[in-house]
């Protein structure tokens, strides 16, 4: 790196902490979410999620795209994974102030909505408390994909990150043991963060009526939009006007189309595909029972 791209570098990060700092400090004029998109990882959330925000109604999180800080909006905080030790107030630093939920309501005639889109909150096992502890009337949007394509998915971009060495079934193999112990280390200490409950956990983190289990006790069916990966990209517009009419918001007339974190690859083998499809058949029967809906997957 040279001497001048090294001084833009800093200076991007002094300015980056500067606005923090600045949200921070008004983090009392700031409402907290009115939705949280809290998953798939690998199921289309990226996609989703700017889907939402090209609709006037869905206000960007703080700060919003600045020339020479940031190039696009901010998508997810992960406070109530990640980053939980920061504080209340640090998470509510992310969140537009009512006046500026106020300046879209005039130009648009219509209350406008907030939320952001973290795919591990899913998956982490206390996310779902901390967030019903912090925003217990937010709505909760999930996302889901076929697990067996969301598994493999989710493998590829490890192996595309350099993150991981084993080959697909050897990395499914290696799991029970890699992930021993975690969810416990998690529960018990609040400021524990695995890599492997997050990264490693490939099948695992594809059980979602597991997963989605707290979520529904916590906020409620009423509270908790499930929509499947393939119905979005297949018809992106009647998944999107589902989730307006959820959050409240005047229904849309177009999608963006654009399809973000697509990353091509080896296809699945058949006997692979085979081998997975039957270990996600129980568990695909367990969360159409307990959502009361059908998926196109299960």
């Amino acid at each position: 790196m040279g001497l001048v791209e090294s001084q833009r570098q800093r200076t991007r990060v002094a300015l980056k902490k500067a606005v923090r700092s600045a949200g921070v400090r008004t983090s009392w004029l700031r409402p907290m979410p009115d939705f949280l998109v809290i998953g798939a990882k690998r199921g289309g959330s990226t996609s989703l999620y700017f889907d939402l925000l090209a609709h006037p109604s869905y206000v960007q999180l703080y700060p919003p795209p600045v020339p020479g800080l940031k190039s696009t909006a901010t998508k997810g905080v992960h406070f109530f994974d990640e980053n939980y030790d920061h504080g209340i107030d640090w998470y509510r630093s992310y969140m537009p102030m009512r006046a500026t939920r106020a300046l879209n309501a005039r130009r648009h005639g219509a209350a406008p909505v907030v939320g952001e889109a973290s795919p591990y909150y899913l998956f982490h096992p206390v996310a779902a408390s901390r967030a019903y502890a912090a925003v217990p009337e937010t709505r909760v949007v999930a996302l889901l994909r076929d697990p067996v394509a969301r598994t493999y998915s989710h493998w590829k971009e490890r192996r595309r990150e350099g993150a991981e060495d084993l080959d697909f079934l050897a990395a499914l193999d290696a799991e029970p043991k890699r992930l021993a112990g975690e969810r416990e280390k998690l529960l018990a200490d609040p400021g524990y963060h695995s890599y492997a409950w997050e990264q490693q956990s490939y099948a695992t983190q594809s059980l979602y009526a597991d997963a989605l289990r707290p979520w529904l006790d916590l906020f409620g069916r009423e509270r908790v939009l499930v929509a499947a990966s393939e119905d979005y990209y297949a018809d992106p517009l009647s998944v999107l006007r589902r989730i307006d009419e959820f959050l409240g918001v005047p229904p849309r007339a177009t999608s963006t189309g654009k399809v973000r974190n697509q990353a091509p690859g080896e296809p699945l083998p058949a006997e692979v595909r085979a081998r997975l499809e039957k270990f996600f058949a129980s568990p695909n029967r367990e969360l159409v029972g307990l959502l009361g809906q059908d998926l196109p997957w299960a």
